[in-house]
C-alpha cells in the first residue's frame, strides 16, 4: 500500500510488489529461494552473512525476513532480537534444520512469525510467507470505505465524503497514511513504521517531522480537533493510534 500511486482518471490504486529479505549464508539454497520468490510475483535481497544481513534488516524497507538461524559469526536470533528491537512489527519466517527444535522455540518466543524446516519444498515456503503476511498487523489489507464521526473514506476514490454532503478529495499520502492507521485501529503505530510503510525509506535517514506534519494536515481534513483529537491520538514518545470508533 505504501508506495501504490493513484493511477491517472481511474480512482484505482497499483500495487506494489512485496519485497522479502532473504537471510542465509549457503549461496545454493539461498538463490534458489530468491529465484522461487521472484518467480512467484515477489522483490528480494539477499544477505550472505550476518554482517550484511543486519545492516538490511535495519537500514532497508522490505515486508518479510526470510532468516537462517545458523550463519558464520552472529547467531540468527541475535538478528531477530535485533530486529524486533529496531522494526517492531516487521514479520520473520525462521530457518532451521531438521533437529533444532530448541532454536525454533527460542526463535518463536523472541517474536518469529513462523519457521520452515530444511528442506522445504517452495510451495510450502510461499504458502508461510503469504500467510503470515495476511496476518501480520503492518499488512493488514485497507475496507473499501473508512468511517469516522460525521464522515467516510471512500479508499478506491481517496474521497472524504462528510454527512453534511460536502466532499474532498485527499491528497496521496494523506490518504494512504489514513488507510494504513485505519487498517490497524487501536495499535499505536510508531512514527519510524510509518515513514518505512508509507514512505518508504530509512527511518533513521528522515526527519520524523514528515510524519507529525502529514498528520496535522490530515486532521485538519478529518475535522479532528488538533488540541484534542479524537480520531488520530498522539501518543506521547510512541506514536499514534487510530481511535474512530470511540
Amino acid at each position: 500500500m505504501g508506495s501504490a500511486q493513484w493511477a491517472a482518471g481511474s480512482g484505482i490504486k497499483k500495487m506494489r510488489q512485496r519485497r522479502i529479505l532473504v537471510i542465509e549464508d549457503d549461496t545454493a539454497i539461498r538463490q534458489g529461494i530468491v529465484h522461487a520468490l521472484r518467480f512467484n510475483g515477489y522483490e528480494a535481497l539477499e544477505a550472505p552473512d550476518d554482517r550484511v544481513g543486519l545492516h538490511l534488516a535495519i537500514n532497508e524497507t522490505y515486508d518479510l525476513i526470510l532468516l537462517d538461524l545458523v550463519l558464520p559469526g552472529a547467531d540468527g536470533l541475535d538478528i531477530l532480537s535485533e530486529t524486533r528491537d529496531r522494526r517492531g512489527t516487521v514479520p520473520v519466517i525462521i530457518m532451521t534444520a531438521r533437529g533444532e527444535e530448541e532454536d525454533r522455540v527460542r526463535g518463536l518466543r523472541l517474536g518469529a512469525d513462523d519457521y520452515v524446516v530444511k528442506p522445504f519444498g517452495v510451495k510450502e515456503l510461499i504458502a508461510r510467507i503469504e500467510a503470515v503476511l495476511r496476518r501480520s498487523p503492518e499488512h493488514i489489507e485497507p475496507a473499501p470505505e473508512v468511517r469516522i464521526p460525521g464522515a467516510r473514506f471512500d479508499t478506491g476514490r481517496g474521497e472524504m465524503h462528510f454527512d453534511d454532503g460536502t466532499c474532498l478529495q485527499l491528497p496521496e499520502k494523506e490518504a494512504e497514511l489514513l488507510q494504513y492507521l485505519a487498517a490497524n485501529p487501536g495499535r499505536v503505530v510508531s512514527r519510524e513504521e510509518l515513514l518505512a510503510r508509507i514512505w518508504h525509506v530509512n527511518p533513521e535517514a528522515v526527519e520524523t517531522r514528515t510524519v507529525d506534519m502529514h498528520v496535522a494536515r490530515l486532521r485538519d481534513k478529518l475535522r479532528d480537533d488538533p488540541e484534542n483529537p479524537r480520531i488520530i491520538v498522539t501518543i506521547r514518545g510512541r506514536g499514534y493510534v487510530f481511535e474512530a470508533n470511540q
